[in-house]
């Protein structure tokens, strides 16, 4: 694997992972009482955004290494895959 394939890994799952992450323990203005003029009530009361992205970081750190690990072991590799395989010869002869 390359160092571009990795960090293209990481990046992938650390979007994936921060997308999981954002809704958890999500407070809307509605839910705290106190609802600021000109935003929806629905905008979140508490800016969370940073301990999360860290949280997030170090989640993603432990499922890239596994998957790094994974992908380089050699466990699965193309050949594995039966379904990209010819299932056997070509037919010589017309198709009815």
């Amino acid at each position: 694997m390359s160092i571009t394939a990795a960090l293209i890994v990481f990046a992938v799952t650390w979007f994936m992972v921060f997308f999981m992450v954002l809704p958890m323990r999500f407070t809307s203005q509605q839910d705290m009482g106190e609802v600021v003029p000109g935003t929806p009530k629905s905008a979140p009361s508490d800016y969370l955004v940073k301990k999360k992205a860290w949280i997030t970081t170090a989640v993603t750190f432990v499922l890239w290494v596994a998957i790094v690990w994974f992908i380089t072991s050699g466990l699965l590799t193309i050949k594995d895959l039966q379904f990209l395989a010819p299932t056997g010869p070509a037919p010589l002869g017309p198709v009815n």
